[in-house]
């Protein structure tokens, strides 16, 4: 993970999308989803986590979504 990454990330959840593990890695090369999100929460961002089934059926993923931006 790298700082990029993290703004990357930061910039595709406050244009009021969604992300899941499997879109991190095909827009930023992102293998280090989680920890990327943590690394957010710590600094004050309100990401919320739904866990979703996978398009198999089979087993479940994470999208996480930002909740509220960190007053300026």
């Amino acid at each position: 993970m790298n700082n990029t990454q993290l703004k990357q990330v930061l910039g595709h959840l406050k244009q009021g999308e969604t992300i899941s593990q499997a879109e991190a890695i095909d827009l930023f090369d992102c293998y280090r989803l989680s920890a990327i999100i943590q690394r957010l929460r710590n600094t004050g961002y309100d990401i919320t986590t739904h866990n979703e089934r996978n398009k198999s059926g089979i087993g479940r993923h994470a999208r996480y979504e930002l909740v509220k931006q960190v007053a300026v």
